[in-house]
């Protein structure tokens, strides 16, 4: 069985377009739950989901507050609120104070993750223009969890990457259109345990 139990993604100017090039090279039946962290207006609403539907195989929506993480499903955090994984292994929202000049806040999600999967965890940081993920990638990989970086010399906008690469020692930096490939490598073709 994989040691992994799910995979969250942080990306901010430019996200949009990476998070999609990436889960469009997942497969159909992918078998981790993926929860995103998007840095969006306030007032964008279904026009993400139905974007990122109409890319890729898996299913796509905004989280809710107390859902159940299922396994093959993108769970993407809405907008102005952060997104927080329980220990349980259901999502939480929150309408706390900005962290990194951002609600939803990567770290926030990061963190949350760390805490309920531990080093079960896949976090990858994509293309942005601040430093939001860097300590939460940083506390995953103290968890024992796994850490992507996409490669700030070809990413969209470098700071985001390259903030989270000066915060900690990352297993993997890559160029965009090879994560989906690396993931799938570290999953070994095996299904995840939650259902």
């Amino acid at each position: 069985m994989s040691r992994y139990e799910a995979v969250v993604i942080g990306a901010s100017a430019g996200g949009l377009d990476a998070l999609k090039t990436l889960l469009t090279r997942l497969p159909g039946d992918f078998s981790l739950p993926i929860a995103a962290v998007l840095h969006l207006h306030r007032n964008t609403k279904e026009e993400l989901i139905n974007i990122l539907h109409r890319a890729i195989q898996l299913t796509v929506k905004y989280a809710q507050d107390k859902e159940k993480i299922k396994k093959g499903c993108v769970y993407i955090a809405p907008p102005d609120y952060h997104l927080l994984i329980e220990d349980d292994k259901t999502f939480s929202l929150s309408v706390d104070e900005y962290v990194n000049f951002s609600r939803p806040s990567i770290d926030v999600l990061f963190e949350s993750a760390s805490d309920a999967f531990r080093e079960r965890v896949i976090g990858i940081i994509l293309t942005g223009a601040n430093r939001d993920g860097a300590m939460g990638l940083k506390r995953i990989k103290e968890r024992g969890g796994t850490a992507i970086v996409e490669n700030p010399q070809s990413a969209q906008y470098p700071d985001m990457p390259s903030a989270a690469i000066a915060e900690t020692q990352v297993d993997y930096i890559l160029d965009i259109d090879e994560i989906a490939g690396k993931i799938n490598g570290l999953l070994g073709g095996y299904k995840c345990k939650i259902s």
